[in-house]
């Protein structure tokens, strides 16, 4: 038995990740269009058709932009907690989604997949972040964070993987021909974690246990895959804990696929 992991796009422009097994098959996010995330999914030898459902963070366009036609066109449940479907409900690309409602902290099942959603801090109705068990394996996956919490902390501690969010690089966001309230924004504690704020949270939670790491949501022009990587691993290295490796997801290509036995 095994569990697969691709996220198949991450930035502000769309975000999805797949996870599967033999028996059950989720989204976590659909931000990308429907017709974009089928094709993604077939990048990865996957179809809509097969997805069992999508479970969402939050109700920003970026991340629930194609839910309103999977779910028609492919009668895909999509999940979400209270304040999220009021947000999709207030959200234009959202429609006319019907949503199963989970309660954040309090975990459910989708198949042989348990999902538990937790609380993060982002400026949304109620984002979450999930981990996804199968079996012994847990997937921590958070993304849009403000600041990192305790809560944070211990979801993802055990985690053998995670997707984390690596938003931006500190001196290039400075730099960044953009509005001083926009700036102000990020750098909130409702906003996006940087490079080095996000791996030092994964360089003091890291254990043995954790093994892989993929780095999302990176910023289009406030960041580069190679500054983020540089930062996790010399983070990481300082701690000692250089046997994780650290993937950089994308905004236009799938990311790697890692399958866990």
């Amino acid at each position: 038995m095994s569990i697969k992991l691709c996220v198949l796009a991450s930035g502000s422009r769309g975000n999805c990740t797949f996870i599967g097994t033999e028996n059950t098959r989720i989204l976590i996010d659909a931000g990308l269009s429907a017709k974009k995330t089928a094709e993604r999914l077939a990048d990865i030898g996957e179809n809509p058709e097969a997805i069992d459902a999508i479970c969402v963070t939050h109700e920003h366009g970026d991340h629930i932009a194609g839910i309103r036609v999977l779910q028609k066109k492919h009668d895909i449940p999509v999940y979400a907690n209270a304040g999220t479907f009021e947000g999709i409900r207030a959200a234009r690309q959202g429609g006319d989604v019907a949503c199963r409602q989970f309660t954040t902290g309090s975990a459910f099942e989708i198949g042989d997949i348990r999902i538990e959603p937790f609380s993060v801090p982002h400026d949304a109705y109620e984002p979450v972040g999930f981990v996804v068990c199968f079996g012994e394996t847990r997937i921590g996956v958070a993304t849009d964070i403000g600041i990192a919490t305790n809560l944070l902390r211990e979801k993802l501690r055990s985690c053998e993987v995670i997707v984390i969010e690596a938003n931006h690089d500190e001196a290039m966001l400075h730099e960044a021909p953009r509005p001083w309230s926009l700036k102000q924004r990020i750098l909130s504690n409702q906003g996006h974690l940087s490079n080095r704020a996000s791996a030092g949270i994964i360089s003091e939670i890291a254990g043995e246990g954790l093994k892989h790491l993929f780095l999302a949501h990176l910023s289009s022009d406030c960041n580069t895959p190679s500054h983020a990587r540089r930062e996790f691993e010399d983070s990481l290295a300082a701690a000692g804990h250089d046997h994780v490796t650290v993937r950089v997801t994308k905004a236009n290509v799938v990311s790697e696929i890692l399958e866990l036995k």
